[in-house]
């Protein structure tokens, strides 16, 4: 018997599908079967490359996270962190992304396995990301070699993050550049 080739546009409307239903009803209301729907495909081909919910997700989140932005390289910390903030906050922004992230990281708070992948999958993207502007900084001399830099990465990508998804306020048009005004402030004196 010759095993069922998974066809790539059933697998990327089941995606599509996925981040619709997000967007709608949440993790937590989430089904596969409303997932077969929304893509109009049979349950048994959402099963066929998932196993469950909280594999199709976490896949998704890791496949997305990991397709990371390349660093920035102006040749200023302040405008490469300005360009970051800008691309994040524009990203953070988008009506799906506003309503998914939020919802995925409360429902994270209680699966600990969509914590896990959440944790790793965000944190590497996102700190692969820092991880080169702040190296390109250090190679200009722009912040010191031997700066702690968990304690940086934490700086750089915290704030960001803190005030879009945590306590939800809306970013202004001169957020970005003024983040990285200060951003860059504390690592040149730290």
């Amino acid at each position: 018997p010759v095993a069922a080739v998974l066809r790539e546009d059933v697998t990327e409307a089941i995606r599509a599908a996925v981040f619709a239903e997000l967007a709608a009803v949440g993790y937590g209301r989430m089904s596969i079967e409303g997932v077969a729907r929304r893509a109009g495909v049979g349950k048994t081909a959402v099963y066929r490359r998932w196993r469950s919910k909280l594999h199709l997700v976490l896949d998704l989140v890791s496949a997305i996270a990991l397709q990371g932005l390349p660093a920035p390289d102006t040749g200023s910390l302040e405008t490469d962190l300005h360009l970051l903030y800008e691309v994040a906050s524009r990203a953070l922004r988008h009506p799906a992304a506003s309503q998914i992230v939020p919802d995925l990281f409360a429902e994270a708070a209680r699966n600990p396995d969509l914590q896990e992948v959440l944790e790793k999958a965000l944190r590497e993207a996102q700190r692969s990301v820092a991880q080169g502007v702040l190296d390109a900084a250090a190679a200009r001399g722009e912040v010191r070699a031997a700066l702690d830099r968990d304690l940086a990465l934490d700086l750089i990508t915290g704030p960001l993050y803190w005030r879009v998804l945590v306590v939800r306020t809306k970013t202004h048009r001169g957020y970005p550049a003024a983040l990285a005004k200060t951003v860059a402030a504390g690592l040149r004196g730290a």
